[in-house]
């Protein structure tokens, strides 16, 4: 009878053991990831990342720069976006990654229109890769033939790098053919005319 009794208490004891244990455990575990503690997301955007991370520190929050994009109409430096967005609610002490205005412009490859497009087609597709045309310069050749690109001056060749959104010019044949002047009877022109000829005084001093 002792010996039930005895049993009997132990389990009782383990009972109230297993449930205290657990209780401080699911009271550490809610202290330790801050159950139920949320702070909202700033709005940052248009800030510069200094501006940016002192607000989120405020709040209690970490800024991490993960990414950097090239916004034309907006000021090189600011944020442009968050993660977490803005107004949503996290734990204290999340990470916000940030991704900031670049102040360096892309450079892309300019479509392929080069000895292979006429010039209505080819300011078509450049313009619609978001590039500006100058007015087109003009060569002998076949008309509205696109012989080239330039920018800045500089004649494009193939997978030529420019910024994105520049001007360009093209090189397009004009319909006149070019004159080639033969060498050779330029050479003879030449030859004839630096020949010396005789005044009249010397044909007179033959008689």
């Amino acid at each position: 009878m002792k010996t039930g009794k005895y049993i009997l208490l132990n389990l009782i004891s383990v009972i109230v053991v297993a449930t205290v244990l657990v209780f401080g455990i699911m009271k550490w575990l809610d202290y330790y990831t801050r159950h139920g503690q949320t702070v909202t997301v700033p709005n940052i955007e248009n800030m510069t990342l200094v501006q940016g991370a002192n607000e989120l520190h405020k709040h209690g929050l970490e800024a991490v720069v993960s990414d950097s994009i090239y916004v034309k109409d907006k000021t090189p430096g600011i944020i442009i976006d968050v993660n977490p967005v803005i107004g949503s609610k996290v734990k204290e002490g999340r990470t916000v990654y940030i991704t900031i205005n670049t102040n360096k412009v892309p450079e892309v490859i300019l479509p392929d229109v080069i000895d292979n497009s006429s010039a209505r087609q080819a300011r078509a597709v450049i313009s619609a890769s978001g590039f500006k045309l100058t007015e087109n310069e003009l060569i002998p050749g076949e008309r509205d033939w696109v012989y080239g690109v330039k920018y800045n001056g500089r004649e494009l060749e193939q997978n030529d790098r420019v910024p994105i959104g520049a001007t360009v010019t093209l090189v397009v044949g004009s319909g006149e053919r070019e004159v080639v002047v033969d060498s050779l009877a330029t050479d003879s022109i030449e030859f004839v005319e630096s020949i010396p000829q005789k005044s009249s005084v010397d044909n007179d001093s033959w008689f």
